[in-house]
């Protein structure tokens, strides 16, 4: 298709770097004009100050992201053998990397996966979408007749991100099932280990699939120790600690709810443990408490919700972080292990260990890392938007 079927955002000198190597965004401050006919949701093209194609995108002027990039090849457009294509190219690696342990994967990763604003989810035969950007919310039925084209599911879910629908201008929409059937709730297994998941109200998609590698690897260091697992959830890292045989956890979460559904995941995998503890709380408060009353553990972990949805919101959330931290350290046994870890992809690898070790100086613990940890592979980082790689941890070890 010639380059001239679309409007045309021309790009202002000395901005066209970015969209030559590949990343797949185009804020507004970069953009000198819109040529053409080209309402916000509509497909363009983005041509340097000469008028030369670089990419293709879909534009957004409620956004400060005026354009989410979609391919840099100008035979390329948005269409259902478009969509279904690269569904295809993205599912095709996660059966050779994650399906063999996992019923449950992440299929489609936004950016990373050459399809901004779009992540599916996969439930066993159930998927789960969410779309983010306004050109793909006004293509959503073409998103789901590509997906069962590709993927044949029983049924589809739409789950909604209110802050970033907000961010980009999108009108509000009910959560549910938006093809097929769905049960409310679906079994899953992951390294041989089975989990309940809540499908309609549970938190993003339900499972956080992104921590699969890392709930193995903090399992390991868990045996016969006293474990405070902070932002439970439904209990997923309790049980790979039970597994490998920790003396007692305790779950903390806020909502009582999900620390029900953690009880079942305990069950489901046949684990009777009357010494666990399942604490409805504030985590900062609860972590406090146990402070003041000379609690100690051998292993903490925290996985909490995302401190930082914007570059702006860093500074409070790496207070946030460096408070729990803080206070976990001072409730590690000597040669005790905290696995920390940071969703928030406004603070980089760098930031987060830095706020670890400022948590660790000011608790008067000297502490090792043990291990780095990241988002399992099937939340692949593209190399060209750094972006996509938000998820990062530490086991650290307290001397």
């Amino acid at each position: 298709m010639a380059t001239d079927s679309f409007p045309r955002v021309v790009l202002k000198p000395g901005k066209e770097k970015p969209v030559r190597n590949f990343h797949p965004w185009v804020f507004s401050g970069a953009v000198a004009r819109v040529e053409g006919e080209a309402p916000d949701g509509a497909v363009v093209d983005v041509v340097d100050n000469r008028g030369t194609f670089m990419a293709r995108g879909l534009l957004n002027r409620r956004s400060q992201i005026w354009v989410r990039l979609f391919s840099w090849d100008p035979a390329d457009t948005l269409d259902v053998e478009f969509l279904r294509r690269r569904v295809a190219q993205a599912h095709a690696y996660r059966v050779r990397t994650v399906a063999q342990e996992a019923t449950a994967y992440r299929v489609v990763f936004s950016e990373a996966d050459g399809l901004p604003g779009l992540v599916v989810d996969r439930y066993g035969d159930i998927l789960t979408i969410q779309i983010s950007t306004l050109g793909l919310d006004q293509r959503r039925d073409m998103v789901v007749e590509a997906l069962v084209a590709e993927l044949a599911p029983r049924g589809i879910i739409e789950r909604v991100d209110l802050d970033m629908g907000n961010r980009e201008g999108l009108d509000a929409r009910t959560e549910g099932v938006v093809w097929g059937e769905a049960p409310e709730r679906v079994e899953i297994t992951e390294n041989g280990r089975r989990f309940v998941v809540d499908l309609m109200t549970g938190q993003k998609t339900g499972f956080y699939m992104d921590q699969r590698d890392n709930r193995r690897l903090v399992g390991e260091i868990c045996q016969g120790a006293r474990v405070l697992n902070g932002f439970a959830y439904t209990g997923a890292f309790a049980v790979y600690a039970a597994a490998a045989g920790a003396a007692q956890i305790v779950n903390v979460d806020t909502s009582a709810e999900a620390l029900d559904v953690a009880r079942q995941n305990m069950a489901l995998n046949g684990f009777d443990r009357p010494q666990d503890e399942y604490v409805v709380g504030d985590m900062f408060a609860v972590l406090r408490q146990y402070r003041a009353g000379g609690e100690r553990f051998d292993v903490i972990i925290l996985d909490p919700p995302k401190f930082a949805h914007t570059a702006a919101q860093v500074e409070r959330a790496a207070r946030g972080y460096k408070d729990i931290n803080l206070l976990a350290f001072q409730l590690l046994q000597p040669e005790g292990s905290l696995a920390t870890f940071s969703c928030s992809g406004a603070v980089d690898a760098d930031l987060f260990q830095k706020i670890v070790f400022g948590a660790s100086a000011d608790a008067r613990r000297l502490a090792q890392i043990a291990a780095r940890l990241t988002q399992a592979p099937d939340h692949p980082v593209l190399l060209s938007f750094p972006e996509s790689a938000y998820l990062k941890g530490l086991i650290c070890r307290v001397l």
